[in-house]
């Protein structure tokens, strides 16, 4: 069952990722746009990417996340230490998904107060908070022996 469960975790994450790192690239390109079909069709696409795909990708990363750690055991996940260090990353990123939900409000209202610069630094969060949770949970240091 860990197993199973550990797998469709890692296939959450990754689709969740996917959304994180295209929705900051669409908002690049929409900060750029100046025609209102060009306008629309960001609109609807952002929306469908944000509501669609990376809110339920999101909740069943983190539902399945719970669930490994319900399977392994209390006393596994008081020692191991890395885990608590990924689990602050994760409440980085819930949160750094939220904001991309505020950005998506912004746009969708005609409220955007960034340039495309802004984005293009923006879509670079993810790619820190993903290299480190893999390190974390492949090589999980701080282990307790």
């Amino acid at each position: 069952m860990y197993e199973w469960v550990k797998s469709f975790h890692i296939i959450f994450m990754v689709t969740w990722f996917a959304g994180l790192f295209y929705l900051p690239r669409l908002f690049v390109y929409h900060a750029s746009t100046r025609d209102d079909v060009s306008d629309a069709r960001f609109k609807t696409m952002e929306r469908k990417l944000y509501y669609g795909i990376m809110a339920p990708s999101s909740t069943l990363t983190v539902v399945s996340g719970l669930w490994v750690v319900y399977i392994r055991g209390f006393d596994w996940f008081v020692t191991a230490y890395w885990l608590h260090v990924k689990l602050v990353l994760v409440t980085f990123l819930i949160v750094f998904h939220c904001y991309l939900g505020v950005l998506l409000r912004r746009f969708s209202t005609n409220l955007n107060l960034h340039s495309h610069t802004y984005y293009r630094w923006l879509n670079e969060v993810p790619v820190l908070v993903l290299i480190g949770a893999i390190i974390l949970a492949e090589l999980k240091p701080w282990q307790a022996l």
